[in-house]
């Protein structure tokens, strides 16, 4: 049976991130008290008048067969909407393709823009299914250093850039580091990658979650240089706190769009019909609870930096955007042979889980989500900085 799994898919790395959700939730299961700072989702219920629209849309007829494997109109007309008010990106609804979830946005638009031996560029800290789509799509991922503060710098990327690259993978607010671009470090990189005419893929999934100062800008706004060799990836997972609806988009030129709307008629065709009703009402109605959620990972944020900042031999750049902090471990990871033998260990000992760094190209350093209740939060930390001071003593 060694022969028969395809090359293509045996090389796929395993989701770190789910990996480490799944041992969590196994342990929980068998009976151990666990906190989880691993999965990257809000632990806000879905508002309510979103599962109302859900309800009344699984009570509708109309919606217990096929649909256009694009999306329903009235919800790409809702995506193109939404772009251009908070975006500041003006498209047709024949630019967006609805998908199930950001994940098969990113996989789709790599599928689609690639070929076999074309090169995409990868920053590093970076969400650990960048690499692997781009690979599944036949390219080659090329890692690309960031600087100290998690930031691409030009002469990074001039050093990276071969004749075979075609695409530059670039995200803001970003997952893992928390990163926030301004408007015109975008605009310094949407030029260079203009003049070289190359693609450029948005993951705008955590555009509502920014904190501070900070504000989202999208490089195809701020770059018009780019004259459309972009996609974005988007969706409701993280903004409306329904990761579980599976409902995400990409958008581009209506030619990329339909391209990759050809790929998706293989695959699954429509999104699901009931999950994209809630999406409509997700993104047509009140945006209250928006601002809730994105106060309380506000909060939760600074009660996380503090507590990291204030441990012996740990740095942490403060995350601007999305749920996520990003500390350096590596003093701690170096103690105990790297950082997934460290998640291990705070897993074992204190029944916290985290995410370690080498998944996301960043040895060392591991990722803990603030993105769960502020009492679970709390207790976390606690834990967590007891098996740290314990290993350092």
């Amino acid at each position: 049976m060694g022969d028969a799994i395809s090359n293509r898919v045996a090389a796929i790395e395993e989701s770190a991130t789910i990996a480490v959700s799944d041992r969590a939730r196994a342990l929980a299961a068998q009976g151990h008290d666990i906190i989880s700072f691993g999965a990257g989702e809000p632990d806000f219920p879905t508002p309510p008048h979103i599962v109302e629209a859900a309800i009344a849309a699984a009570r509708d007829p109309v919606n217990h067969h096929y649909s256009a494997n694009a999306g329903l109109g009235p919800l790409r007309e809702a995506v193109a909407a939404d772009l251009g008010h908070y975006v500041g990106v003006e498209v047709g609804a024949d630019s967006v393709l609805i998908t199930n979830g950001g994940k098969q946005a990113v996989y789709q638009a790599c599928a689609t823009l690639l070929d076999p031996g074309d090169e995409a560029l990868v920053p590093a800290p970076y969400w650990v299914t960048y690499p692997e789509a781009v690979t599944l799509a036949g390219a080659v991922p090329i890692t690309v250093p960031t600087d100290g503060g998690f930031r691409l710098q030009l002469e990074d990327l001039d050093r990276a850039r071969t004749p075979q690259t075609k695409l530059l993978i670039l995200v803001s607010p970003s997952n893992p580091t928390g990163v926030v671009y301004p408007r015109e470090e975008l605009q310094v990189i949407g030029r260079w990658a203009a003049e070289r005419r190359l693609w450029i893929l948005t993951d705008d999934i955590y555009y509502r979650l920014v904190y501070g100062d900070a504000r989202f800008e999208s490089v195809a706004a701020a770059t018009p240089e780019l004259e459309g060799r972009w996609v974005m990836i988007n969706g409701v997972s993280k903004t409306y706190a329904m990761t579980g609806w599976r409902v995400g988009w990409m958008v581009s030129t209506p030619e990329v769009t339909k391209a990759a709307g050809n790929l998706q008629s293989h695959l699954t065709s429509n999104v699901n019909n009931i999950a994209q009703r809630a999406a409509l009402a997700a993104l047509t109605g009140p945006q209250d609870t928006v601002e809730t959620m994105r106060e309380a990972f506000d909060q939760r944020r600074r009660m996380m930096v503090k507590t990291l900042d204030g441990l012996a031999n740990v740095e942490c750049t403060e995350p601007m955007g999305a749920f996520y902090a990003f500390p350096d471990l590596s003093w701690y990871a170096d103690k105990v042979g790297g950082d997934i033998p460290l998640a291990n260990l705070l897993l074992d000992r204190a029944g916290v889980a985290v995410v370690p760094g080498e998944a996301f190209g960043a040895p060392g350093y591991a990722r803990l989500s603030y993105a769960l209740g502020d009492a679970q939060l709390e207790q976390g930390l606690d834990r967590m900085t007891s098996a740290l001071e314990e290993l350092a003593s």
